[in-house]
């Protein structure tokens, strides 16, 4: 499903076949959450952008407004109009970070909904069929985001609890593509890198679930706090020990600079809301660094966003505009400004399949990794 075309040093340029569509990697997966990317894009918006695949949630949909619900109606891709690879995401990390009260025993995660207080049990089997139920191209295993800086103690005992729960998923996944009636019986599972910032659990983490020959494998529970040096440090120790012939995936990032140091480390799949979100408050990505939109000295410029960008809100309208939109309280700014950043990630990954592809990677990203995350 997963073979490599071009490599240099250890960054990889591949594709995976998926039974949804071909991703070429290095990928970017662009966040719509609960089936929409927020600032007012559809799925038919991200067919221009150049997005591969779309990520949705298993929590959220599974609260509002039900998997089951998403089932009956044919499943995610129908019901978002994305015709595409889809991604889901297990849940897990919105369990440990959203949930204010939550209780965690080895049959699974006891929470309170964040919106309606509701109690509700998810565990690695609950987990596996609501992705089912979605239809998902990827399912993500479940697994316990352990927050940084924690105690190796529970660090230890929550991998090797992660590692039996990735077991249960597999087994449910079997079963649930199995049934007759199953959304997408061709469901792929991701098993998720755990560890914290401990080296050697990361890395006996990464053997003990490569041995379960999945489908792709997903490092997990960086990019939360931790100095960007010892999300790459953790990345080299524990790129050695994946699979060269399965799919990557950062789980959470990141910025540009990070894409690129990433990428280098050997990572295919990235994913993060931060192009949206930012995207929201008119901070800008463009090939120069970041720029804030709300600065007065935007207030009169006629030209893009940034020269070098062919996305329509480049093509059709200048920073002076888009300025008066935020400050007029349009919604319309947002929607702008979120299809501009969307479309620089999805050329930034496109850039770097090229750059890989010829041999030039290494120069690209010493001329652009600090850059294209610096402020202007």
């Amino acid at each position: 499903m997963f073979r490599l075309t071009h490599q240099q040093k250890n960054a990889r340029r591949g594709v995976f076949v998926t039974p949804h569509g071909d991703i070429q990697t290095p990928g970017f997966m662009n966040v719509a959450t609960c089936g929409a990317i927020k600032g007012a894009l559809s799925a038919y918006d991200l067919r221009e952008l150049g997005t591969q695949v779309m990520l949705c949630n298993t929590y959220h949909l599974h609260l509002r407004p039900g998997d089951e619900l998403i089932r009956d109606l044919g499943g995610l891709q129908r019901f978002t109009g994305w015709n595409g690879p889809i991604l889901t995401d297990s849940g897990g990390f919105q369990v440990f970070s959203l949930a204010k009260l939550r209780n965690i025993k080895e049959e699974g995660v006891t929470f309170a909904s964040h919106i309606s207080g509701a109690r509700v049990f998810m565990g690695p089997e609950e987990s596996v069929r609501i992705q089912s139920n979605l239809g998902s191209t990827i399912a993500m295993a479940f697994d316990e985001c352990v927050a940084n800086p924690a105690q190796l103690p529970y660090a230890e005992a929550s991998c090797a609890r992660t590692v039996r729960w990735l077991v249960r998923c597999q087994e449910e996944m079997a079963r649930c593509n199995a049934l007759h009636d199953a959304v997408n019986p061709r469901q792929l599972l991701f098993g998720i890198n755990q560890g914290c910032t401990f080296d050697e659990l990361r890395v006996r983490n990464m053997e003990a679930i490569r041995a379960l020959d999945l489908d792709g494998y997903a490092i997990g529970g960086l990019a939360v706090g931790e100095p960007k040096e010892d999300m790459y440090r953790i990345i080299s120790r524990v790129e050695p020990h994946m699979p060269p012939d399965k799919p990557r995936y950062l789980m959470g990032v990141g910025t540009p600079g990070n894409i690129l140091e990433s990428v280098a480390r050997g990572i295919d799949l990235f994913d993060c809301v931060m192009p949206s979100r930012n995207a929201r408050h008119g901070h800008l990505n463009t090939w120069a660094g970041i720029i804030n939109l709300h600065n007065a000295k935007y207030e009169r410029e006629e030209g893009p966003i940034d020269p070098q960008c062919a996305c329509p809100t480049c093509q059709r309208h200048s920073r002076a505009y888009l300025r008066h939109l935020f400050k007029a309280g349009e919604m319309l700014a947002m929607r702008l400004c979120v299809i501009h950043n969307l479309f620089f990630y999805n050329r930034l990954l496109e850039r770097i399949r090229e750059e890989i592809a010829v041999g030039t990677f290494e120069a690209f990203r010493a001329a652009h990794a600090d850059r294209l995350d610096g402020r202007i």
